[in-house]
């Protein structure tokens, strides 16, 4: 029985944060680990650069990080193919040969991209790129033939619209050589965290993240400033727990769950005060990101390491790639020369 196949991945803009491990990556690694799948994690630096293309330094920095990143938290190259999107050219083939079935009215719907699309105010000055990286996703997603692709809720549009790619390639080419992927979601109320200042989501461009690679100090430094109860004024004051940011974080993190309750009720009661509440978490997540950071500092030890591990991961995927493309080309029917 074949395995099934996994396309996953991350858009090299910065350091990877505790949202993402939250998320995605302590999912990926549990995935990886069951033996159950055939994992490909991408980082796409093509898809970055749809709206980072005049700081193309920032994408070229950010890909080794995100690639620290990913072994430090366990992804394992010898059980998931880690690649660089921009080093697979069958990708851009596929992109074009999508393209031709896709109108740009149909993307105009799409709501991920038009949430996207307001969130960076581009205005009416929005890239070309970035406007069509739906379809390069349904080409990341179909070169693999992957029917399984760990998301959040929000990204469910993109998975539709590439289903919606393959059913209309496969019927207008009268071949089924593309599968359709199926969403792999995190568990209704997680996969998200708020960020260090209460806002809904943790964000690299917000800076409001703590990131896997932070040090003790720094980690510290932001537990301390993090959003609480802003009517908790005096350690005396009841205090409210829902939509407080710190025990938000003990609920994800904490594994005493009697210990975080017990805090819950004192501080509900009045008599605990914030820091006492914040220093819990800063042991808390002291103790699950330093392990993190260990292996982290090790891989980053050996430079070259890391990229030959990424050469040889797109290497691996390049083949599979380029026998999809060629099996597309072959639908269309312009493998002319054989």
């Amino acid at each position: 029985m074949s395995k099934h196949v996994i396309l996953t991945g991350d858009r090299p803009t910065g350091k990877l944060h505790i949202g993402h491990y939250v998320g995605s990556l302590k999912n990926r690694v549990a995935l990886q680990n069951t033996g159950d799948y055939e994992t490909y994690i991408m980082i796409a630096d093509m898809q970055a650069l749809t709206d980072n293309a005049r700081d193309p330094e920032k994408i070229r920095h950010s890909l080794l990080q995100v690639a620290l990143d990913y072994l430090a938290v366990g992804i394992d190259p010898a059980k998931s193919t880690i690649l660089v999107q921009s080093q697979i050219p069958a990708l851009n083939e596929l992109t074009m040969a999508y393209l031709n079935l896709v109108s740009v009215s149909r993307l105009n719907r799409n709501p991920t991209v038009k949430t996207e699309i307001k969130q960076k105010a581009f205005g009416e000055s929005v890239p070309a790129g970035f406007f069509i990286y739906p379809v390069s996703q349904a080409a990341d997603i179909t070169a693999f033939k992957a029917d399984t692709v760990p998301v959040g809720e929000d990204q469910e549009p993109m998975l539709e619209q590439t289903r919606e790619i393959v059913r209309s390639f496969n019927n207008i080419y009268g071949q089924q050589i593309l599968v359709e992927p199926e969403g792999y979601f995190p568990p209704k109320g997680q996969g998200r965290i708020p960020g260090l200042d209460g806002n809904a989501k943790m964000s690299k461009s917000l800076d409001n993240a703590i990131y896997l690679g932070d040090s003790a100090d720094t980690i510290q430094k932001k537990i301390m400033s993090m959003y609480t109860d802003p009517e908790h004024i005096h350690v005396e004051d009841p205090g409210h727990v829902e939509g407080n940011t710190v025990f938000t974080y003990l609920d994800i993190f904490a594994d005493d769950t009697a210990k975080v309750a017990d805090l819950k009720a004192q501080y509900q009661h009045g008599g605990l005060g914030d820091v006492k509440i914040k220093r819990y978490l800063n042991e808390v997540l002291q103790a699950k990101l330093e392990p993190i950071r260990q292996r982290r500092e090790q891989f980053a030890a050996d430079e070259t390491g890391v990229y030959d591990i990424l050469k040889q991961g797109s290497e691996r995927a390049n083949q599979v790639a380029a026998q999809t493309l060629h099996e597309v080309r072959h639908a269309i029917g312009i493998d002319y020369f054989g």
